[in-house]
């Protein structure tokens, strides 16, 4: 009876040993694939913040060459502002010149000087120059446009623009067939005489707009007066050559 007990009793003992190892491997696999889906999602955890790091670095660098750019784009402003306070301060000069040395004839009421922008430009009304109807240029204007050209001559820097005008009477002759014609001709022979009392003539553009470019209404006399006169004016030459024809 007691041998028989005590195999009972080791074969019970075998048996729990046996359950236990079982349990034990069960429990070890388990942890273990814990662990490796973990440190999986680590993995992947760090390269995805690898990837953010790494665009964050190329959002700095975007970042940082845009603020360069606009470094450049704010110090280019700065220096076209400069640029452009200094060409107004040289452009009112040149204005406060020229009507010095016309003085004479802007109180005569002869002729008036303009600032617009870059340009500067004198008026001169047609009955001083020409006779109605006709291109010669008259005794009267030539002494004021010699005036005009002495004063022009020092603006080496500058295109003098010269432009007919006339009002809207029409005009129908053997020498002038319409206000065209009348308008370019009257331009033509300032520039000549321009040229005759010592301005370069590749300094100088003649062009006529006949009645097509009004400073009044026409329906008056004192408005068509206003009208027929005769444009002066100094162009910047940077701005006469991007405007010339060919430019790409």
């Amino acid at each position: 009876m007691k041998g028989s007990g005590l195999h009972a009793v080791g074969a019970a003992l075998a048996g729990a040993f046996t359950l236990c190892g079982c349990v034990s491997t069960g429990t070890y696999e388990k942890l273990e694939a814990d662990k490796n889906q973990e440190i999986a999602a680590l993995q992947k955890q760090h390269g995805t913040l690898q990837e953010q790091v790494q665009g964050l670095q190329s959002q700095r660098s975007a970042l940082e060459q845009q603020q360069a750019d606009l470094r450049r784009q704010v110090d280019a402003l700065e220096q076209q502002k400069t640029q452009l306070l200094t060409a107004s301060k040289q452009n009112q000069s040149q204005y406060d010149s020229l009507v010095k040395d016309l003085t004479e004839e802007v109180k005569k009421g002869q002729l008036q000087v303009r600032q617009y922008k870059d340009m500067l430009t004198v008026d001169v009304a047609e009955q001083l120059f020409f006779d109605s109807g006709r291109a010669t240029l008259k005794d009267t204007g030539k002494d004021v446009l010699k005036k005009v050209g002495d004063a022009l001559k020092g603006y080496e820097d500058k295109v003098i623009r010269v432009v007919g005008h006339t009002d809207n009477v029409p005009i129908k002759t053997k020498v002038f067939p319409s206000n065209w014609e009348l308008s370019v001709a009257r331009a033509t022979n300032v520039v000549h005489y321009l040229q005759e009392v010592g301005i370069p003539p590749e300094r100088m553009i003649a062009s006529g707009r006949a009645e097509y470019q009004p400073v009044a209404e026409n329906d008056t006399p004192e408005g068509r007066k206003k009208n027929r006169r005769i444009e002066i004016t100094l162009i910047d030459r940077n701005l006469v050559q991007e405007a010339g024809p060919g430019r790409k």
